[in-house]
């Protein structure tokens, strides 16, 4: 099936307000429920989950040290429309097939509010063990101005829900952000990419075998998922009218597997200013921007100087990253259309500053305790491939149980073929440097024998993370502050097949 692209205007996500204030606190409420959404003005609607019944949810604009309740609502239909594999971790017969927790995605949360996956709740009022209809969730909204995300977090099916639509942006603000003069709205504006995969009747397809197929569990989870389709905010390669002046874009990349790597095809740079967790010690000029799935990336677009022109921000990553193949040149290589045709309403008067961020680099110290961390490759009962972490499974005994205040420093060693973006919750890390390594000797011998030098981060992944790409054949290394709060917590690859099939791992914050 073919679409015509740039025919849908860019959705504008809606502001979410507070319902009330309980002790001058704002507190919100979001119901997860099932509705019909053009993807394309020449598709039928098709069925998605989403907050409020919108996908994406609604935007939450939040202010530093002003702490938010949020009551999450499921309401959704008791049966899932995407195949569930009752084999994966969670997901058996005997738990509801649709069941619901809500991750704040970089959120420095109490584990009470942090979106454990098992922690899941269903449509009803009945009290299942520990899972209830609803759950309020208190964020304290203490971290620096950054662009956050929440979404759909139940063990199991992950991948599912996020892929029913249930996905929405977080987005805390500051005075240093403020004083800084950068783009604001109407101007600063997210995008969440994604890739979907579209039936004739309009209706999303989610596959329920790999292929080969497996002969022996039917429906299947899949190794990595990559849609047919490039979708913006909801919307197959949509266009956005823009002024002849500098705009801001909050770029997510939402989706389960794919990588982005985004150029302009008018040879111009992003100036990017920020990542997964606030803005950059510098601007940045970019001509080529990759996102793994969970990243995020702040950057500003000038088209003062682009008046009646068309702009089209390109894909060029391999699925798998980074050995796979190239996007198809008449689909997943597009992602979306600027025009620059609107008159300027005013003068110009945002800025990109010299200096951005206004916190200091965490150096590494001799006496902070080193993990080595394996990521690696089994075969499960059925033979089929899944990835872990450290060699373990997510029942497995806790084998990471950090000190509250502690500082630690990670190295994710990959022996698989493919990236990894991996995310830790409640933290906000530093990328040290990645270095590559024999991955033959290792399998063989255990043994970590380096093949090269020691590389940085890159300049533009050199302020705070969440999410980290960790290369295939190489030693990734990040130093990371536990805290401010003890509890059960969980670092997992954020590629959400892997996730969902024992890619992920509990970890615990102790005092």
């Amino acid at each position: 099936m073919m679409l015509t692209k740039f025919v849908d205007p860019l959705p504008l996500v809606e502001t979410i307000q507070p319902v009330c204030l309980i002790n001058n606190i704002p507190y919100y409420e979001l119901s997860m429920k099932e509705n019909s959404q053009k993807l394309h003005r020449d598709l039928p609607p098709a069925k998605i989950w989403g907050f409020n019944g919108h996908y994406p949810g609604p935007t939450f604009h939040v202010w530093r040290n002003q702490p938010v309740y949020v009551l999450w609502k499921n309401e959704l239909p008791l049966k899932h429309f995407f195949p569930i594999d009752t084999t994966v971790h969670g997901a058996s017969k005997n738990v509801p097939q649709v069941r619901t927790v809500v991750h704040l995605h970089g959120g420095v949360t109490p584990e009470g509010s942090d979106g454990y996956p098992e922690a899941w709740f269903t449509r009803g009022f009945e009290k299942i063990g520990i899972h209830f209809k609803h759950k309020v969730y208190f964020y304290p909204n203490q971290q620096p101005a950054t662009t956050l995300w929440y979404h759909d977090h139940a063990i199991g099916i992950t991948r599912l829900n996020n892929y029913a639509g249930l996905t929405g942006f977080y987005i805390i603000h500051d005075q240093n952000e403020k004083n800084l003069h950068l783009p604001s709205e109407p101007y600063d504006i997210p995008l969440l990419i994604q890739d979907r995969s579209i039936n004739e009747d309009g209706s999303l397809y989610y596959p329920s075998q790999t292929t080969p197929p497996n002969e022996t569990v039917n429906p299947s989870v899949v190794r990595v998922f990559f849609g047919d389709f490039i979708l913006v905010n909801g919307k197959v390669w949509p266009f956005l009218e823009v002024e002849p002046r500098k705009y801001r874009f909050r770029i997510l990349n939402g989706s389960n597997s794919r990588f982005f790597r985004l150029t302009l095809n008018n040879g111009d740079s992003f100036i990017q200013t920020g990542t997964d967790q606030g803005l950059l010690p510098t601007p940045i000029k970019v001509y080529s921007l990759l996102l793994a799935p969970a990243e995020r990336a702040d950057v500003i677009i000038d088209f003062t100087d682009q008046l009646n022109q068309t702009i089209i921000i390109n894909n060029d990553a391999e699925t798998p990253f980074p050995n796979g193949d190239k996007p198809n040149l008449e689909t997943t290589c597009t992602v979306m259309q600027f025009r620059v045709n609107k008159p300027l309403l005013m003068k110009d008067q945002s800025q990109v500053p010299l200096q951005l961020a206004l916190e200091s680099i965490i150096k590494e110290e001799p006496q902070y305790k080193q993990r080595n961390l394996l990521l690696n490759m089994q075969t499960d009962p059925y033979k089929r491939p899944i990835h872990l972490l450290n060699n373990q499974k997510w029942s497995d005994p806790l084998t990471e149980i950090p000190k509250l205040g502690s500082t630690e420093v990670w190295n994710l060693i990959n022996i698989t073929e493919q990236s990894h973006p991996i995310h830790l919750h409640l933290v906000r890390f530093q990328l040290l440097d990645r270095q590559p390594f024999d991955v033959n000797i290792y399998k063989e011998k255990g043994k970590i024998v380096t093949t090269g030098a020691k590389r940085k981060a890159d300049l533009n992944e050199q302020g705070r993370k969440d999410t980290v790409r960790a290369n295939p054949g190489e030693i990734t290394r990040i130093i990371v502050p536990f805290g401010p709060y003890t509890g059960l917590f969980v670092w997992h690859c954020h590629i959400l097949e892997h996730e969902d099939y024992e890619m992920m791992r509990p970890y615990y914050v102790i005092s």
